[in-house]
């Protein structure tokens, strides 16, 4: 495989399967909650570390930002597509029963995040779970720093109202 060179004092090769052995678990941690399917997040990570592997040569710096960026990116021209996967039915499924386990706060969230359009999605896991800032996050997505505090507000906006953490505030009243 071919090497990185890390420009700095100390002049540092990493090879690739050292880079994905070392960050796969983050990288797919971000994959799952932005598709929200362990199988389709193993998919985004592994057509984001392939596209990655043919420019591993080309990268400057630190490759995980690069990388982390082609993971984004990849993840939005799949929900541009005409065809989502979803098939239509004429009886409407039934929802899904609540957890019975003690992370019922976690089924909220995560059934609330998955209301969000994906855009506002992929910024709250962007700024609040990869603790990315503002200006980091607007880099990955290719949009401003004023899209990424608007799209937060709204996300933030909707996650107050989703009715399964609605439900659960009046729980703790």
């Amino acid at each position: 495989m071919e090497a990185l060179t890390i420009s700095g004092g100390d002049v540092a090769v990493v090879e690739f399967d050292d880079f994905v052995a070392a960050r796969s678990t983050g990288l797919l941690r971000t994959a799952y909650l932005l598709t929200r399917d362990h199988a389709l997040a193993e998919d985004l990570l592994q057509t984001a570390l392939t596209k990655a592997w043919f420019s591993w040569s080309r990268i400057q710096g630190d490759p995980e930002p690069y990388v982390r960026k082609i993971l984004v990116n990849t993840f939005a021209s799949w929900w541009r597509r005409k065809w989502n996967g979803e098939h239509a039915h004429a009886d409407v499924p039934e929802p899904e029963p609540p957890a019975s386990s003690g992370d019922d706060d976690r089924h909220d969230l995560w059934t609330a995040m998955g209301r969000l359009p994906r855009r506002q999605r992929a910024v709250i896991v962007l700024r609040f779970v990869e603790d990315l800032s503002e200006a980091e996050t607007a880099r990955l997505l290719g949009i401003s720093p004023g899209t990424v505090k608007s799209q937060t507000s709204k996300a933030l906006a909707k996650l107050r109202i989703d009715p399964a953490l609605a439900s659960r505030e009046e729980d703790l009243r």
